[in-house]
Formats: C-alpha cells, structure tokens, sequence
C-alpha cells in the first residue's frame, strides 16, 4: 500500500530540544550590561531591529545575535560602549555555544517511532558548527536519513529537499515550532505543515496560522505527532 507520507522533516532547534531560553538569558545579561544607557524594553526593541537588518549579512544563529548586540550596545551609547561590555558580548556568545542539549518531551519517543516506518530529514537554520554539534549531542543523528542546515527555509528550498529525501511536498511533513518558516512554506507547497509552539517565541519568527488549509495541524506537544501521522495514513 502507498502511504500518504513518504518523508517527515523535523525543524531542530525549539522543536526537538530547547534553544531560545539561552538566547532570552542572554539578552538579560545583555540588558543589565546597558542598564545605565538604555530602558530594557527599548533595548530590546532595537536589539531586535538590529537582528531584523542583519540576517541577510549574517544568517541566523548566535553569530548573528552577537554582532547585532554589539552594534546595539554601539547605537544606545553613541559609540562609547566600554570594551569590557564588548568582551561580556562575545563571552555571552561564547556560552549560547557551550549550553547543554536537552531534548524536549517525547521528542526521542517521537522520532525513534516514526524513523521506524518513515525517512526522516533534519531540516534547521543557524550557524553550520552549532547545528552540527547540537545534533550530535542531542543523540539523534542516527535517525535521520538526512540533515539540511539551510540559510532560509522556503517554499522552493523545501520544494528541493523533499524531491531529494522524498517522492516530494506533497507526500511529506514538516514538523515546527515556527509558523513562518516551518508550516507556512510547506503548506503552501502542498505537503502538510504541523506547529508545535514552544512557548516562548522570537518576534521575528511569528506569523499568522494558514486557518482553513487542510493541511495545517497543531499539536501541544511531540507525544501526539506519531498518532496524528497514523491518522493521516488511514485517512
């Protein structure tokens, strides 16, 4: 029998272990650093404008957050920001890189059951050497028939890596806790796009849910995304 689900891609970060919780305890460190030279919500926001600008120079991942913290530390001090919050900078960056995996719930029950009867794709943005690492300590890798470390994830970037995993979007899944760039995309090439929310959310991966398409799914937690599979199967 042809199953309905050829291939199942998995976002990594926030979807199979935690990652933005560093990033916000970093922002806080961030903020008490600046607290003589900026209110911490308006830090915030031009923290996030600068991250808004710089993804096209930087990607995604702590490389980019790092130089967008200093260039905000710059901006709300006109340029007088002592090196030594510059070093505090770079040696938060250096922790993001150095913060432990911990695999969320019913994440390694989820794949280990749907790696059994499904080819599974890692599909992630972020700095290579980072994603690469997490990965391998995350315990996972051997699960996987395939991983793509992409710099944005795209109607046709999935488009390509489903035909290349796959039979393509159509017969595939893509499992996420971002709506932008993990369901979106992938419904609106016809394979099915299924939200998990963190939690916690970075602003400029937000977007509204595609309410009405067939292939939109959400789910509290992984525990419930074997059986949801199984149900599209018999469906």
């Amino acid at each position: 029998m042809t199953r309905h689900l050829d291939c199942i891609g998995f976002d990594a970060d926030d979807t199979l272990w935690h990652n933005e919780r560093a990033f916000r305890l970093t922002q806080d460190r961030f903020a008490e650093l600046l607290r003589d030279h900026a209110d911490p919500d308006h830090l915030m926001e031009r923290l996030l404008d600068a991250e808004r600008r710089n993804i096209g120079h930087y990607g995604y991942g702590v490389k980019g957050f790092v130089l967008s913290m200093i260039e905000t530390a710059l901006e709300v001090t006109e340029d007088r920001v002592p090196a030594g919050v510059i070093r505090e900078l770079i040696s938060a960056g250096q922790d993001i890189l150095r913060y432990p995996i911990e695999l969320l719930p019913h994440a390694r029950a989820a794949v280990e059951t749907l790696a059994a009867s499904h080819r599974l794709v890692l599909i992630t943005k972020g700095d290579l050497l980072d994603q690469e690492r997490k990965l391998a300590q995350s315990g996972l890798g051997d699960l996987f028939d395939g991983v793509e470390i992409v710099s944005e994830k795209s109607p046709a970037v999935y488009a390509r890596i489903f035909a290349d995993h796959g039979a393509g979007t159509d017969r595939a899944m893509m499992v996420g806790n971002s709506m932008r760039s993990d369901v979106l995309p992938v419904v609106e090439t016809g394979g099915w796009g299924v939200f998990v929310p963190y939690g916690i959310e970075w602003a400029l991966e937000a977007a509204p849910p595609p309410l009405g398409e067939p292939r939109f799914r959400e789910l509290t937690d992984l525990g419930g995304l074997p059986g949801l599979v199984a149900a599209i199967e018999d469906g």
